[in-house]
């Protein structure tokens, strides 16, 4: 396993409050790691700072796959978003056109320009999230779960390394949601690496992975 992530002594603030200080961890490829804590701990703040949508106040380190987002250039922004895969509680699929239409909406965004690869990886996301048939459909035509999964394929369509998931389940019922975890652990298990936050301790219980807590300014790292 590669370390992806590492964070020394990181603080992040909005609105000029503190939301976490003196922040240290790592994540490397291959793991599946939780992120709990209560509602307003920081679990988001800290998963927007590593695609650089929350700035990082102060740090030693904050290296996220190769870039120093203690220095980044916005020019460089999209770059890095690019390696990394983020999967959304609310979806935010576009309602105006099939899942294929979604996902090539997101590789041509991302300088794809072949037609035939572009249609080679919407296949091969789709497949691996087990939705291959599901391609013509409108995501109003799909249940949550069925959505859930087409976001992540989403997340998968420009191979990331790291996939940061914001409470994946929280729409599902907890058989879906069961589903969800459960590709997210084969994702991990086939190299990527997995971040989740979760309310859902119950989870955290049934499928054993590391945990990273928020709590009082501080992430704890706890197994």
């Amino acid at each position: 396993m590669s370390v992806i992530v590492n964070y020394k002594d990181v603080s992040i603030e909005r609105a000029e409050k503190s939301v976490l200080k003196n922040v240290s961890f790592s994540l490397s490829t291959g793991e599946f790691n939780y992120l709990v804590g209560r509602v307003g701990s920081g679990k988001s703040s800290l998963m927007k700072s590593m695609y650089a949508d929350v700035p990082i106040h102060s740090g030693t380190t904050a290296d996220v796959l190769d870039f120093d987002l203690l220095t980044i250039k916005k020019s460089k922004v999209p770059y890095l978003r690019r390696k990394i895969g983020i999967v959304f509680q609310d979806f935010q699929l576009l309602q105006d056109r099939s899942v294929s239409g979604n996902l090539k909406f997101v590789l041509n965004a991302t300088g794809w320009s072949n037609k035939d690869e572009m249609e080679q990886r919407i296949e091969e996301v789709l497949t691996a999230v087990g939705m291959a048939n599901k391609s013509y459909k409108m995501p109003y035509e799909l249940s949550g779960g069925e959505q859930q999964r087409i976001v992540i394929a989403r997340a998968l369509l420009n191979k990331p390394q790291l996939i940061l998931a914001d409470e994946p389940t929280g729409n599902l019922d907890p058989q879906t949601g069961y589903q969800i975890v459960t590709l997210l652990h084969e994702l991990a298990g086939a190299g990527h690496c997995v971040l989740m936050a979760t309310h859902n301790l119950q989870l955290v219980d049934d499928f054993p992975g590391r945990v990273l807590r928020c709590d009082s300014k501080n992430l704890l790292v706890e197994s």
